[in-house]
């Protein structure tokens, strides 16, 4: 597996280097936006780590052109902000996770295997449901037409439409989705229902997500 580590903070970068190359990842290291861009333009990657806050080019920046570049990698966002707008942003410039700093080496690790995970645990096929199609290849959802999905967007739905019998406890939903992150509570669940009721509008969806954190969430049809 291959990652790109893109951090400006020398001893973070060099940290996070040896921790994943210890772990058995091949990684490239590069400590400003444009020489990340550059790095991911030209070569392939299993995940990328990009930090929020870099030199010559900001890493929302890279993300974006990275997206409009037709590059669907996983991303993981790392940032120093808590406020909840500077995640929204990252996940809307089509970031799959983000991790606030300062974060635990353990949890970064996790966070990795579950965004390179994706590869051998998805099927190829389509999975479809009412009017809506979900590919594995690319993460995305169709209807009228298609938007991407981030990775745990994509893991939601797919849970839900597997359960769409049934209301899923916010337990439940951490489980299967956040098993990797242990400390994830229900307001993660809420933001990324709150971004997945936005993609189903964003392709004429007539299917939403309801609910909440004490009676549970449930796709259902308008």
């Amino acid at each position: 597996m291959k990652i790109l580590i893109a951090e400006d903070t020398t001893d973070m970068n060099r940290a996070v280097t040896v921790l994943l190359q210890r772990n058995g990842y091949d990684v490239d290291s590069a400590f400003d936006g444009e020489e990340a861009e550059d790095y991911i333009m030209h070569n392939g990657y299993d995940a990328i780590i990009l930090d929020i806050m870099m030199p010559k080019r900001d890493g929302i920046t890279v993300l974006k052109n990275i997206r409009a570049s037709h590059i669907i990698t996983p991303v993981l966002l790392l940032t120093a902000k808590v406020e909840i707008d500077d995640r929204v942003e990252g996940l809307d410039a089509g970031a799959d996770d983000y991790l606030t700093k300062p974060f635990a080496m353990k949890e970064l690790l996790a966070r990795i295997r579950a965004l390179v995970r994706r590869k051998s645990e998805y099927s190829a096929d389509n999975l479809s449901y009412a009017d809506i199609k979900l590919d594995a290849k690319d993460f995305s959802l169709t209807c009228e037409n298609s938007v991407r999905l981030s990775v745990k967007e994509f893991e939601l739905l797919q849970t839900l439409i597997l359960n769409s019998d049934k209301t899923l406890s916010s337990e439940y939903i951490l489980e299967h989705v956040w098993r990797d992150t242990p400390n994830a509570g229900v307001e993660v669940i809420n933001l990324y229902v709150l971004y997945l009721v936005g993609k189903l509008r964003a392709v004429a969806s007539q299917l939403s997500v309801v609910g909440d954190a004490e009676n549970g969430y449930r796709l259902e049809q308008a």
